[in-house]
């Protein structure tokens, strides 16, 4: 290969990605997601709990929520969709001191569970759990002062609604992050009874033109796409 070549990159119609093989998937884990005890432990028990345990986010999501909420300084998060709190333990632990997290669940059976794991994890202080649906509770809060990060992982079909809604209430640089991006692949070419993946579809690509914010999509688990407030 001669130099020019090896600046110039790849060609035309070369992707420039390593899909990940399960072998390759346990490297990145095992490597760049620290797990201690509390979280193990809330993994463990979601396990538990069957089918449903899929709504937790792993272990690599969770480190990169707290690696963001650090690198931005944040002070005040949002989250839509707590479950059993494995990502709501990892966004309070990259709050800055005094921080505050509001987390926002629905079922008054994970609130419950993810009290439980918050006090284990020894961040109950920073979490202010609201129970409840996430649109009222988002609509009743107030800007001033502003949010510096939201994240949102909860019923699809309303995330367009729960991203109006973060992105008013979040600070000129804040961070929304929306889980479930890919959903699977579904979203490449949405089913016509398929709701949820036809909504995400159209977030994305009001996101890929939406001058509000600046945007990026990662593939990170389930696809994850961040957007930054102008």
């Amino acid at each position: 290969m001669s130099a020019e070549s090896r600046i110039a990159g790849p060609g035309p119609g070369v992707e420039k990605f390593t899909p990940l093989t399960v072998e390759l998937h346990e490297f990145l884990v095992e490597f760049g997601a620290r797990e201690d005890r509390a979280l193990e432990h809330v993994r463990r028990v979601t396990a538990q709990m069957g089918s449903v345990s899929v709504m937790q986010v792993p272990a690599e999501q969770g480190a990169l929520l707290t690696l963001l909420l650090r690198a931005i300084g944040a002070r005040r998060a949002i989250e839509v969709g707590t479950f059993t709190g494995y990502s709501a333990i990892c966004i309070a632990r990259g709050l800055a001191e005094g921080g505050e997290l509001v987390a926002c669940e629905a079922s008054e059976e994970y609130a419950a569970l993810a009290r439980e794991h918050f006090d284990l994890a020894g961040v109950a202080e920073v979490i202010n759990l609201r129970l409840g649906p996430a649109l009222e509770t988002l609509e009743g809060l107030d800007d001033d002062p502003p949010f510096d990060f939201a994240f949102i992982d909860a019923d699809k079909v309303s995330y367009p609604d729960y991203f109006e809604e973060c992105l008013r209430l979040l600070r000129p640089g804040g961070l929304i992050a929306l889980d479930n991006l890919l959903l699977g692949g579904r979203v490449v070419d949405p089913a016509v009874d398929d709701q949820s993946a036809q909504r995400m579809r159209g977030l994305a690509e009001q996101l890929g033109d939406d001058e509000r914010v600046d945007v990026a999509m990662i593939g990170v688990a389930d696809g994850i796409a961040l957007a930054r407030k102008r």
